[in-house]
C-alpha cells in the first residue's frame, strides 16, 4: 500500500528529491497531511479576453480572477475518504490578495485503473482533468494535464480545446533556502497563456488523526464519475 502519487509514478517516484517524495506521500496510508505557507512572487493572467472566464471560474474556486505580486499563499494537502469511499487528497490553494482572499480548489483521486490521477476542480467538482506525473533529471516534479471534462447532472462532455487550457506544474525543492519552489502555467493551445503563478513555500506535516479535515476544505458536491 502506498500513496496515489507513488502508484502512478512507479519507480520514477524514487527519482524525486527526498523532500518532494515526502510531500507527495501524504495520504491515508502514511497518515500525514501537509500544509505549505509562503509567497507567490507573481500571480498573472493572459490577455484581456480571459478575464470573464477567470471571473466565472472564481465563483466556484477555479483559477484566480485577480493578478498580483508578493502574494501570501497557503496550500493544504489533506487526505480523507470521500462520500464514495475513495482516498482523496485536497489541493486547496489560498491567495491573500488585496481586498479579499481567493481560493483555487482541487481534490485528487486515483483513477480506477491506477494509471493516472484525477483532478476534480472547484467547490462543486464540475471540471475534471487527467494528471500525469514525471520526475525530471534534477529531481524536480513535472505535472501535466490531459483531457478535461465538464460534468453536471446527466451532462458529461469533453471541454473543447478551443476554450480549454493545458496545465503544467513544476515543483522543486531548494536545499539552500529550505523551501519548495513552484511554477504553474495554464495555456490555451490557440490563444496562448491563460493563468499562472510562481513562488515558494515551506511545508509542515501533521497527523491526520489529530488535525482531521477542517470545515470548508471539502467540496460542496462530490463527483462519482471518473
Amino acid at each position: 500500500m502506498t500513496s496515489m502519487f507513488r502508484t502512478v509514478m512507479g519507480a520514477d517516484f524514487d527519482r524525486l528529491h527526498p523532500q518532494l517524495q515526502r510531500r507527495f506521500s501524504v495520504g491515508l496510508i502514511t497518515g500525514e497531511a501537509c500544509t505549505g505557507h509562503g509567497v507567490m512572487d507573481r500571480v498573472w493572467h493572459g490577455r484581456g479576453f480571459v478575464k470573464p472566464f477567470l471571473a466565472l471560474g472564481g465563483t466556484r474556486n477555479i483559477l484566480v480572477p485577480r493578478a498580483g505580486r508578493e502574494v501570501p499563499f497557503r496550500i493544504e494537502n489533506v487526505p480523507y475518504a470521500d462520500s464514495f469511499g475513495r482516498e482523496t487528497v485536497t489541493f486547496v490553494r489560498t491567495f491573500d490578495l488585496p481586498g479579499r482572499s481567493r481560493r483555487f480548489d482541487a481534490q485528487m483521486v486515483l483513477s480506477p485503473k491506477g494509471d493516472r490521477v484525477l483532478d476534480y476542480l472547484g467547490t462543486h467538482q464540475h471540471l475534471a482533468s487527467d494528471l500525469y506525473f514525471h520526475a525530471e533529471p534534477d529531481g524536480s516534479l513535472l505535472i501535466r494535464s490531459g483531457e478535461h471534462r465538464f460534468r453536471e447532472g446527466p451532462v458529461d462532455v469533453r471541454v473543447p480545446e478551443l476554450i480549454g487550457g493545458e496545465a503544467e506544474v513544476r515543483e522543486s525543492f531548494d536545499d539552500a533556502a529550505g523551501r519548495f519552489r513552484i511554477q504553474v502555467r495554464v495555456v490555451n493551445r490557440y490563444f496562448g497563456p491563460f493563468f499562472g503563478y510562481e513562488g515558494s513555500f515551506r511545508a509542515t506535516y501533521t497527523d491526520i488523526a489529530t488535525c482531521g479535515v477542517r470545515p470548508g476544505l471539502r467540496p460542496v458536491r462530490e463527483e462519482a464519475r471518473a
